[in-house]
């Protein structure tokens, strides 16, 4: 059985309420779980205390049996230190578009040439006196 620790949401319509959980990753995101192992709060402020509660005993215990953390709960153990922190590459998305490109190196054109019209006429001007 493939066990994952995630997050169940729970909530109303645009107040998210998430609870960690330990799961057979076979069952629904908010269907049946095995354990509540904590819960996540995004609507809190970002360092409040408040925001993330994990039992980490039990989220050891878990891991140690095998469970697989999501991405979001592995970056929840890792700040708390349970889990080591892994390397993450995305390089394609910070890079701007073919256009946005474009317009970047047109802007750079212009002010290049602004920067040299500007420059002329105070060279002849020192060479007038």
């Amino acid at each position: 059985m493939a066990m994952k620790i995630r997050l169940a949401r729970g909530g109303s319509k645009k107040r998210p309420f998430y609870r960690v959980v330990a799961a057979d990753s076979r069952m629904p995101r908010d269907g049946r779980f095995i354990e509540k192992l904590g819960t996540y709060n995004p609507l809190l402020p970002k360092d409040s205390e408040e925001r993330v509660k994990l039992d980490l005993e039990r989220v050891q215990y878990w891991l140690d049996q095998g469970a697989q953390p999501t991405d979001r709960v592995a970056r929840f153990l890792e700040a708390s230190g349970t889990v080591a922190k892994t390397e993450r590459n995305n390089p394609k998305k910070a890079v701007p578009g073919k256009k946005a490109q474009d317009r970047t190196e047109e802007k750079a054109a212009k002010a290049a040439e602004a920067a040299e019209a500007a420059a002329a006429p105070a060279e002849e001007a020192a060479a007038e006196e």
